[in-house]
């Protein structure tokens, strides 16, 4: 029996969230035994370079395509022009068009995959002068690469098109700004999660798919519960379950 796939497509954000206390791993969790939640998180990436691995790791044929897929990018998108990440940056309206192409290709590979828009979270700024000073000491930037305002646009755009391609959204930029103290609280430096941050992103995610039609309560477990083998008959809970 194949368990159904739940895939988080990505960058650096989605790529640790199997790390201890990360938000992949808790959805893991939830749904053991129900479905495989499965991290394909690319450190660094944006959604231009994100674009050429669409039919590597959705490919159209599929007989099994994922159930449910998380899509989540922009913090690298939202990299400011003529500063120190400047490789990275993706204009806002590209952006929003690369993520339009990536629920496009997710529709035609299965039209009732459950497709979920992640906003980056929001920047603090200050954070991450520290984390570049921690680093490269004197020869850190000194001016931002990211301002949590640039970042703040790019994830009204990722709200915006969820709304116009009628699919669910979570705006972690919004979200763990309502909470005191969210740039200690919530970020390691200043862009990557805590593991507290990696809890508000499993809490919106997991409330999203519960919404939606994907309750981990409801689906069944892929063989029998434990309990419902018989010590001295034990073939006959498989042959129920499985021909």
């Amino acid at each position: 029996m194949m368990r159904p796939q739940i895939v988080l497509f990505g960058d650096s954000i989605t790529a640790q969230s199997f790390r201890s206390g990360g938000w992949g791993s808790a959805l893991a969790d939830a749904y053991s035994r129900k479905a495989d939640v499965v991290v394909r998180g690319y450190g660094g990436y944006n959604t231009r370079w994100a674009l050429f691995l669409l039919h590597h790791i959705f490919p159209l044929g599929s007989l099994t395509p994922p159930v449910a897929t998380t899509i989540f990018f922009g913090a690298n998108d939202a990299a400011l022009k003529g500063r120190t990440s400047d490789r990275q940056h993706v204009p806002v309206e590209e952006y929003k068009d690369n993520i339009r192409t990536m629920v496009q290709h997710l529709k035609k590979c299965s039209p009732t995959m459950l497709i979920v828009l992640v906003t980056p979270p929001p920047i603090d700024e200050s954070g991450r002068q520290s984390y570049a000073e921690s680093i490269y000491g004197d020869k850190a930037m000194k001016e931002p690469e990211r301002t949590n305002e640039t970042t703040g646009f790019y994830a009204q755009h990722c709200v915006a098109l969820a709304e116009e391609l009628g699919l669910r959204s979570v705006n972690l930029w919004s979200k763990m700004q309502e909470t005191n103290d969210w740039q200690r609280k919530y970020l390691s430096d200043g862009l990557h999660l805590t593991p507290e941050g990696n809890g508000v992103v499993y809490e919106e995610i997991s409330r999203v798919f519960r919404e939606a039609w994907l309750s981990p309560d409801e689906m069944p477990f892929d063989f029998p519960h434990h309990s419902q083998i018989d010590g001295d008959n034990p073939s006959k809970a498989f042959q129920e379950r499985c021909l």
